[in-house]
């Protein structure tokens, strides 16, 4: 067994800084980031000197409506075998919602949102998580989340949800400490509270990143130093718990080196402070937070009590609900229709909301429509930031008028695929609806569109059909 450390989470932008920083013991990629295949020579290396290396999902929606995308666990899966890590993680959040389920057009959030916490959303999430563990070849641990919503006739706490999803599935977590200090700002959430009610013996790694304030609401934009505030959660942390990991994130306006090194001496210290405030307790058993060496150890293993007790998360028995919880029952769970009705209900309520935030349908009963008035300006800010990321041709092209353009896309044109796909999809509607009124805009604009939609299809579904007579019309301008 061995614990994690100090880490920070690798990006391309800081690959050569990472490299060179002292008392760095572990990374953390985003998943799907990593190419099996074709792993970055930074993360090659970081490897062959012993760091470990944890890639973090961000598009498996595990808290959707929908039964987890078995080629996505794939992907993860894979990522984690050519990355030798000893666990993966992702988060408590979906992603997407729509249709089969509601028979309506599926949308994309391009963010992550809260699940409501209610027996439905836990039911739903519970079997998530089982179908990810037995698919994925090492420990799954998930990450709560910051929001600026919160959903109306919640039936627990954050602490009483995660605690039941740990009892009943096993499953680690990986506690955002900026996060609880997000939801602390944005939903009056007692971070104390939540550490209260946790069930510290299951945390796999701890999250530690900066945001800001503006208006009353706390933004989790990753992009800034890290507040007294939350390194104070992470400190009564550490005073409960020693964490077997501890990482920084940063994602966006990077700091020089030094800075990020100072920023990681802070989380030491706070750590280190905090673990000297620990009073051990005669009845507490020994807590079972460290990661497995080996890094193929059985989920089902890993689940499993030593002492065939149900006082640790993982070894309770599954309440009287019409779900089936054991994790050891064999496969006739998957096939379940016990959840059916949970999901039912769920993608309703989660249609509904994302519909509202990138719709512009009605606001759902009981939400603040001032609030997700905010969180779907945030949503179209970050659509215009990774647009601009994923395809850099677009800014430059329409130089000033990019972002003023993209929003007014945005606001009626909800995102239906990736972000590769949302930048054809927003050129598109520049050229056929006759917004570029420069031609070498319009020409330079179309010219990155046909370069990039590939050869017209020969399939004569709707879309193939649309697709053609796109590139006609704009090859005639």
């Amino acid at each position: 067994m061995k614990r994690l450390g100090t880490g920070i989470g690798w990006r391309p932008e800081i690959a050569a800084a990472v490299e060179g920083m002292p008392g760095i013991d572990w990374v953390e990629a985003v998943a799907e980031n990593v190419c099996p295949g074709h792993l970055p020579e930074s993360l090659v290396r970081l490897r062959e000197r012993g760091v470990t290396v944890v890639p973090h999902g961000v598009s498996l929606g595990l808290g959707g409506a929908d039964r987890p995308d078995e080629g996505k666990l794939a992907d993860l899966a894979a990522a984690a075998e050519a990355l030798g890590s000893p666990l993966v993680t992702e988060h408590i959040a979906f992603v997407r919602a729509g249709g089969a389920l509601t028979a309506s057009p599926r949308l994309e959030a391009g963010h992550l949102l809260p699940v409501p916490r209610t027996r439905d959303a836990l039911d739903v999430l519970c079997e998530n998580i089982r179908i990810a563990q037995d698919a994925l070849p090492v420990p799954l641990a998930v990450e709560n989340i910051a929001a600026l919503i919160s959903w109306p006739g919640e039936e627990m706490t954050e602490g009483q949800f995660l605690y039941d999803l740990a009892d009943r599935t096993g499953v680690r977590l990986l506690i955002d400490v900026a996060n609880l200090h997000t939801n602390h700002v944005n939903r009056g959430e007692d971070p104390a509270k939540a550490l209260d009610e946790l069930p510290v013996e299951a945390i796999a790694y701890v999250h530690v990143a900066g945001g800001f304030e503006r208006d009353g609401v706390w933004h989790d934009s990753h992009a800034h130093a890290v507040p007294p505030a939350v390194l104070a959660i992470l400190a009564d942390l550490s005073s409960r718990v020693r964490p077997p990991g501890v990482l920084l994130e940063r994602d966006e306006n990077f700091p020089a080196p030094a800075e990020l090194e100072r920023e990681l001496t802070a989380i030491r210290e706070t750590v280190e402070k905090g673990a000297l405030s620990v009073v051990p307790k005669a009845s507490e058993a020994p807590e079972p937070t460290e990661v497995p060496d080996d890094a193929a150890a059985s989920p089902a293993a890993e689940r499993a009590s030593a002492d065939g007790t149900s006082d640790t998360p993982g070894t309770a028995e599954p309440d009287s609900g019409d779900h089936t919880d054991s994790p050891d029952s064999g496969d006739a769970w998957k096939a379940s229709p016990s959840t059916d009705p949970s999901r039912q209900r769920l993608a309703l309520a989660q249609a509904a909301l994302l519909s509202a935030l990138v719709a512009g349908t009605p606001v759902p009963e009981g939400f603040d429509g001032t609030r997700l008035s905010v969180q779907a300006r945030a949503l179209a800010g970050k659509r215009a930031d990774v647009v601009a990321k994923v395809a850099p041709e677009l800014p430059e092209i329409l130089a000033g008028a990019y972002r003023k353009a993209f929003l007014a896309y945005a606001h009626g044109h909800p995102m239906t695929g990736g972000y590769r796909r949302d930048a054809l999809d927003f050129a598109e509607h520049l050229l056929l609806g006759g917004r570029l009124e420069d031609p070498d805009v319009r020409r330079r604009v179309s010219a990155w569109w046909l370069e990039r939609s590939g050869p017209a299809p020969l399939s004569q579904h709707p879309a193939a059909r649309l697709a053609r007579a796109t590139r006609r019309v704009l090859l005639r301008r």
